[in-house]
C-alpha cells in the first residue's frame, strides 16, 4: 500500500464541471432516474451525527424523486469500507456516499490502497459544523484567555479528544501553537467516555464536536468557552470563535457532503444536488440539524469540490506540521 497525497488537479478539474464526466456513458439520464430505490452509504455507525444528516436528508430527496431511499450503514476499517463500496459501485446514480470532512484529512495520516479521491466525484455541500473547546469548571476559567493565562502559569495540562487524527486533535495541536501554550493530547476510542470524563472532572480541558455537550454548557456543568468556526454556529451563538477569543488564524470548521463514484453522469449529479440542496432549505429538517449543532449549508458540487481542496492542503500543512499520523 501507498501513501496517498491528495490529487489537487481532480478537485480543481472539478470545481470547472469538467473531469471524466463528460466524456462518461449516460448510463440513464435526468428524464428517466430514478426508477428503483437510491442508496445512501453512510461510512460510520447508525445513530450519530452523520447518519442523522443522511437520514433528515434521505427522507426529503425520497419524497422528490418517488423512489424510496435506503440508508446503509457500512462500517469498518476507519470508514473505508463504506467509501470503497461507493467507490467501487456502478456510476448510475443510486449509490452515494454521504460522508464527513475525512475525505479531505485521512488521506494525509492513513496509508490506504484505494485512491478514493479520484474514484468520488462531489454532488452536494449539506452542512457544517463547529467544534470546540470546553472547560470543567474546577479548573477557574471562563474564557480563552483565563485558559492560556493558566496553562502558562502551571504547564501540564491534558486535553481530551474523541481520537487520534481526527479533527479534532489537528485543533487541539493548532491552538496551542498558535496561543505559545504546552498541552498534553488525550484521544478516547471515541467521543461519549471523553464526554462523560469532562463531565465528572476526570479531565479538566477538552477538544470536542459540540452537540453533546451544549446542554451540560447550559445547564453549567460544563463550560465551552470557543468555539473553532470561521463565524458563530447559530447552536452557540453565545461563545465566541477561537479568533474572537484572540487566538488569530485558527480556524477549522467540520462538514458533510455528498460523492458519487466517478463517471455518474452530469445530469443525476445536478438532479441529486438541487434536490439535497432542497433539503437543506426545509425548515422543519434545517431545526433538526440546529438541534444537533449542525447549520444546514445547502451548497453546490463546485462549492464542496473547492471546499475540499483547502481543507486537504490545511490538513496536509498541519499533519506534517505536528507529525499527525495513525498508521
Amino acid at each position: 500500500m501507498t501513501s496517498l497525497k491528495f490529487p489537487r488537479r481532480q478537485f480543481l478539474r472539478l470545481a470547472t464541471g469538467t473531469a471524466a464526466l463528460t466524456l462518461a456513458p449516460h448510463i440513464a439520464t435526468a428524464q428517466t432516474y430514478p426508477t428503483r430505490p437510491v442508496r445512501f452509504v453512510v461510512p460510520l455507525a447508525a445513530g450519530g451525527g452523520l447518519d442523522l444528516v443522511a437520514r433528515l436528508t434521505g427522507e426529503h430527496v425520497a419524497r422528490a424523486l418517488g423512489q424510496q431511499i435506503v440508508v446503509e450503514n457500512r462500517v469498518g476499517a476507519g470508514g473505508m469500507l463504506g467509501i470503497e463500496t461507493v467507490a467501487k459501485s456502478p456510476p448510475d446514480g443510486y449509490t452515494v456516499l454521504i460522508i464527513t470532512d475525512a475525505i479531505a484529512s485521512t488521506p494525509h495520516i492513513v496509508r490506504f490502497n484505494v485512491d478514493y479521491v479520484r474514484t468520488l466525484v462531489p454532488v452536494t455541500l449539506l452542512v457544517r459544523a463547529t467544534q470546540v473547546i470546553a472547560v470543567h469548571p474546577s479548573l477557574g476559567v471562563t474564557s480563552i484567555a483565563d485558559l492560556v493565562a493558566l496553562v502558562k502559569r502551571q504547564p501540564g495540562l491534558s486535553y481530551a479528544t474523541s481520537g487520534a487524527g481526527t479533527n479534532q486533535h489537528f485543533l487541539g495541536e493548532w491552538f496551542a501553537q498558535v496561543a505559545g501554550i504546552k498541552v498534553d493530547h488525550v484521544p478516547y476510542r471515541g467521543a461519549g467516555q471523553a464526554i462523560n470524563d469532562l463531565i465528572a472532572g476526570h479531565v479538566k480541558l477538552a477538544v470536542l464536536g459540540p452537540a453533546a455537550l451544549i446542554p451540560h454548557h447550559r445547564a453549567g456543568t460544563i463550560r465551552i468557552i470557543a468555539q473553532s468556526s470561521q463565524s458563530r454556529s447559530r447552536s452557540l451563538g453565545d461563545v465566541p470563535t477561537i479568533e474572537e477569543a484572540g487566538v488569530k488564524g485558527v480556524v477549522l470548521e467540520t462538514w458533510q457532503g455528498a460523492f458519487v463514484p466517478e463517471g455518474t453522469p452530469p445530469e443525476i449529479i445536478a438532479r441529486l444536488s438541487a434536490e439535497m440542496r432542497n433539503a437543506m432549505r426545509d425548515t422543519v429538517i434545517g431545526e433538526k440539524l440546529l438541534q444537533s449543532a449542525y447549520d444546514p449549508v445547502g451548497g453546490s458540487a463546485e462549492q464542496l469540490a473547492a471546499l475540499v481542496r483547502d481543507d486537504s492542503e490545511k490538513y496536509a500543512r498541519l499533519a506534517r506540521e505536528f507529525k499527525i499520523n495513525v498508521n
